[in-house]
């Protein structure tokens, strides 16, 4: 998933999905920057990551 970071991706989780670039992925949260700011989302949320296709 390091490759992914500085990409547009979404961040599938069981609640909703967030796209955004992709600024850091730490060990207990994901950093994003969408267009209504930065998002932290915690790890054991997520249940993938994928680059966006647009």
């Amino acid at each position: 998933m390091i490759d992914l970071v500085g990409k547009v991706v979404e961040v599938l989780t069981l609640d909703t999905t967030y796209i955004g670039k992709l600024i850091e992925i730490g060990e207990t949260e994901v950093y994003i920057e969408s267009e209504s700011g930065w998002m932290v989302i915690p790890v054991e949320k997520i249940m993938a990551i994928n680059e966006r296709g647009d």
